[in-house]
């Protein structure tokens, strides 16, 4: 696909084209945000194959649903919706099933972003390893707020949109959150002098490197790199 086909348009027009028909409009959608997407589902989640299943489990839905899109949010806010309620099913259904958190040091050096692998400072790895070791023992809804208010900088009352509750909610869960992160990441605090939040802030990447992912296809399209079966909750 001509990477400056679709420039001058908008998240909107792209998803009302691929509901009239537009066999590559839903794949420039995702080109333009699966990056975002995959950084909160990595982060929300833990474990690489479970953040690329629940991505690619909400683009499928968003694919499907696309025809439900009202306008009365960013189509950036709807999708990230959807991601967020397929990280949230998986969540609740590996606690549902005892599934351990991620906590030994071979699986959380794969969660380091291969840039940050290869690129960051010892000291930066290790506060990363650290944070998502302490991340993985929140209830998922507190994961899921912290995520996107603390280490993607969402603000608080597009954080509520796309978690669809109260900002009061968002607020209380983040609250919750780095209360129970606090005794967990003290020790980073006095060796490092960092508070809790500061720890967040440093964690905090744009762009994280994701698995290639392409927009799902119905029968007949020609797509040759559907996305596989599943689906969030849109």
């Amino acid at each position: 696909m001509d990477d400056t086909r679709f420039a001058e348009t908008s998240d909107q027009d792209l998803l009302a084209q691929h509901v009239a028909g537009e066999p590559d409009a839903f794949g420039e959608l995702v080109r333009r945000h699966r990056d975002r997407l995959w950084a909160v589902a990595l982060r929300t989640l833990g474990d690489r194959e479970e953040a690329a299943d629940a991505v690619q489990d909400a683009l499928v839905s968003a694919f499907r649903a696309a025809h439900t899109f009202r306008g009365q949010s960013a189509v950036t806010t709807w999708l990230h919706r959807i991601t967020v309620n397929a990280c949230l099913d998986r969540a609740r259904k590996a606690a549902s099933h005892k599934t351990a958190p991620v906590d030994d040091a071979e699986r959380l050096d794969q969660l380091l972003e291969p840039h940050e692998s290869a690129e960051a400072p010892a000291e930066r790895q290790d506060l990363h390893r650290e944070l998502l070791a302490a991340m993985a023992t929140l209830p998922a809804e507190q994961r899921a707020a912290l995520v996107l208010v603390d280490m993607q900088a969402y603000p608080v009352a597009e954080a509520a949109r796309i978690l669809d509750v109260p900002t009061g909610t968002v607020k209380s869960r983040c609250a919750r959150g780095r209360a129970r992160l606090l005794p967990l990441l003290t020790h980073l605090r006095s060796n490092r002098g960092d508070s809790e939040d500061g720890v967040m802030a440093r964690n905090r990447t744009q762009g994280a490197s994701v698995p290639p992912v392409s927009g799902p296809r119905d029968a007949g399209e020609s797509d040759p790199a559907a996305v596989k079966g599943g689906g969030g909750r849109a």
